[in-house]
């Protein structure tokens, strides 16, 4: 394993919420990271050592911004790949691999990765023609082989009635899953392959949106089902030999399997609650990661729950939150909001933390939050 070296600079294709918590995150160690994004009002701008808007999708854009730098990981999966090939071949450490994140890209070679390992996940077929010829799949889940995020690239199919409003383009249709619960891995893994393991969190969608709305840590599935789903994120991780984070969503069916869903090569949706309730937040562990650094410890300090911060249906435009005094007067809520200013139906504003020695106090805390706190928009324009 090689020193602690401060001085190495990292380049961030994307700067969101979650470039924002990892620089948060990573400010006591005053390393050089440098963000990339197309918006001079990105969450991390402010925070960055050194900003550059930029197109990130953008072949050229990449290859010059990353030319000083000694480290290049990514915010968000879609970026330019061949860029990143070409840092690679010149040299430079790019985690995730641009090789795993082709494949984590596509859905489709998801699947395949999965299914040519003996990875448990639902069936599944990989589409390009008319949806009528697979009515015999049907009810199944649609999804864009590229390019979906936050609930974008999916659509139900569950009778010929819905293929008039299916999704356009390749797409990869998943048999539908009559699962119990939906839960998450993130395990972390350095050069040195080395791992390490998140505390298995549960999650509850908001239905219409198809996002977390809600996050349980820790979960309350059986140790065996936990240690079935440790050891898949620790399996899929090394197959692909990632450095950096993994995050693994799965389904825990009626009958008790526990099937791969999806995965993230970043830090995801389904750590935030780490910034406070582990002794690494998953923002750190993915930067010791890339820096082959010892991986922290991930051990709960506390139950926690999370709360997505979901702009509210009906509203689009500056941004307002409400109720937010509420969550304040409360021991053990911590509040993170993303610095966008401007709410749409559905988009990711923010997130409450709440924690409690007694998990089914923090639900009941956080499910009483949920009646106060808005984001909605001040003018409601559209």
């Amino acid at each position: 394993m090689s020193a602690v070296n401060l001085t190495t600079k990292i380049a961030v294709l994307g700067g969101g919420q979650l470039g924002r918590m990892m620089l948060q995150e990573v400010s006591r160690y005053h390393l050089n990271i440098a963000i990339l994004d197309p918006s001079l009002e990105a969450p991390a701008a402010a925070l960055a050592y050194q900003f550059e808007q930029g197109d990130f999708k953008d072949y050229d854009t990449v290859i010059q911004f990353c030319a000083d730098a000694d480290v290049v990981t990514i915010e968000i999966e879609h970026v330019n790949l061949e860029a990143l090939k070409e840092l690679e071949r010149q040299g430079k450490k790019v985690f995730p691999q641009p090789a795993i994140l082709e494949i984590i890209k596509d859905k489709g070679l998801q699947k395949q990765f999965y299914q040519e390992r003996g990875i448990p996940t639902a069936p599944f077929r990989l589409v390009e023609g008319d949806l009528a010829d697979h009515v015999d799949f049907f009810p199944c889940m649609q999804k864009s082989r590229t390019g979906g995020y936050d609930g974008k690239g999916v659509y139900p199919l569950k009778s010929v009635g819905d293929i008039d409003n299916a999704l356009p383009g390749p797409s990869m249709l998943e048999k539908w899953v009559e699962f119990e619960k939906e839960i998450a891995v993130i395990v972390a893994r350095n050069e040195t392959g080395e791992t390490a393991v998140f505390p298995l969190v549960e999650m509850e969608f908001n239905t219409e949106a198809n996002l977390v709305e809600l996050l349980f840590c820790p979960s309350q599935v059986s140790s065996d089902i936990q240690q079935k789903a440790e050891r898949l994120a620790i399996q899929i991780a090394n197959e692909m030999g990632i450095v950096g984070l993994l995050a693994v969503e799965m389904f825990v069916t009626k009958q008790g399997e526990v099937l791969v869903n999806e995965v993230a090569p970043r830090p995801h949706n389904s750590g935030h609650h780490t910034i406070e309730c582990c002794y690494t937040s998953q923002y750190e562990q993915h930067v010791r990661a890339i820096l082959n650094w010892p991986l922290g410890s991930t051990e709960l300090i506390q139950p926690a729950v999370m709360i997505n911060l979901l702009g509210a249906k009906s509203h689009a435009g500056k941004a307002h939150y409400e109720g937010l005094e509420e969550a304040l007067k409360h021991p053990g809520v911590y509040v993170h909001l993303y610095g966008k200013s401007k709410t749409a139906p559905y988009r990711k504003m923010g997130h409450v933390t709440v924690m409690n020695p007694s998990l089914e106090e923090a639900k009941q805390v956080a499910r009483e939050l949920m009646n106060h706190i808005q984001v909605v928009s001040v003018d409601n324009s559209k």
